[in-house]
C-alpha cells in the first residue's frame, strides 16, 4: 500500500493506509495471492522502483516523458572466467570512482562485509553475521551437490558458493586487480600472476581489461566465444552477439 497508495499527501507523498484498505486486501485471498506474486516478481519491482526515480527525477529537473531507455537488462554468465570477471567488475566499483582506496573501505560491497566478518573479533557474534545473507563464495566442484542448495539457516537464499577457489584467494586476486587498474594507487605490481588466472587462462593484461570494462565488453551474455556461441536466447532463440573485443579478448 505504501508502494502503491490509494491516497497521497499535498507534497504528492504516500500516506499510510486506512484499516480498512489492509482489511480490503488481507480479507480476500485473490488480491492477497495476487499482490504476493507481484511483490516477489523481480520485474514487477524494477518497474515500480524505475517509475519512482524517473518521476522524482523528472519532477526536479521539471521535464516530462521518459527517463530510462530500458527498465533493466541482465547479463547471462556462462563459464567461470567471466563469472568471476563480473564478480570483481563489481566489487571494485567504489575503487574506479575514486569512492574508496581499499577493499575494506568499499561501502555497500558484498566484499567489504566478507572482510568484517573474516577479521570480527570472535566474542562478537553480531559482527560474525556481517556477511550471513550472502552465498559463500568457494564452492566444491567434485564433491558438492548438483543442483540448488537452500540454505538451512533460513538467513540467505543458498548455501552453494560459486566460484572454484577459496575466500583467500578471491580476496587476494581483487587486492592485487585494484593495484593494476586503479590508477595512483600505492605499492607494486606482484612479480608472479595470481594461480586463478592461469587456471581460467587469462594473462594479465587481459584480465585487467576485462575486468576494467566488463560493463562495456559484455551486454546480454558473457564467456568465452567457444562457450557462448552454441546458446540461443530463451525468448527470441536468436544466437548470442558477442562484441568483437570480447571475443578478441577471450581467444587469445
Amino acid at each position: 500500500m505504501m508502494i502503491c497508495p490509494h491516497r497521497r499527501s499535498s507534497d504528492g507523498l504516500p500516506l499510510p493506509p486506512t484499516e480498512a484498505e489492509i482489511r480490503s486486501i488481507a480479507g480476500c485471498p485473490v488480491k492477497c495471492g495476487k499482490i504476493r506474486k507481484r511483490l516477489s516478481n523481480i520485474s514487477w519491482w524494477m518497474r515500480l522502483l524505475c517509475q519512482r526515480v524517473a518521476t522524482r527525477a523528472n519532477h526536479e529537473d521539471e521535464e516530462s516523458g521518459h527517463f530510462f531507455q530500458d527498465r533493466f537488462h541482465a547479463t547471462r554468465i556462462v563459464d567461470e572466467a567471466s563469472l568471476l570477471a563480473c564478480a570483481a567488475y563489481v566489487a571494485l566499483n567504489p575503487i574506479r570512482a575514486a569512492i574508496a582506496e581499499t577493499l575494506e573501505q568499499s561501502d555497500h560491497t558484498s566484499v567489504q562485509r566478507r572482510i568484517q566478518t573474516l577479521t570480527a573479533d570472535r566474542i562478537d557474534a553480531r559482527a560474525k553475521l556481517r556477511d550471513s545473507f550472502l552465498a559463500p563464495v568457494s564452492i566444491d566442484e567434485r564433491s558438492g551437490e548438483i543442483g540448488p542448495c537452500v540454505s538451512k539457516s533460513g538467513r540467505r537464499c543458498s548455501d552453494k558458493g560459486f566460484l572454484p577457489m577459496s575466500l583467500k584467494a578471491y580476496l587476494e586476486l581483487l587486492d592485487w586487480s585494484s593495484r593494476q587498474i586503479a590508477p595512483g594507487k600505492p605499492g607494486r605490481t606482484p612479480k608472479d600472476v595470481p594461480p586463478v588466472l592461469k587456471r581460467l587462462g587469462l594473462d594479465t593484461e587481459t584480465w585487467c581489461e576485462l575486468v576494467r570494462d566488463f560493463g562495456r565488453l559484455f551486454c546480454s551474455v558473457a564467456g568465452r566465444p567457444d562457450c557462448v556461441d552454441p546458446l540461443r536466447s530463451h525468448r527470441t532463440h536468436r544466437r548470442y552477439h558477442l562484441r568483437r573485443r570480447a571475443r578478441e579478448l577471450l581467444t587469445r
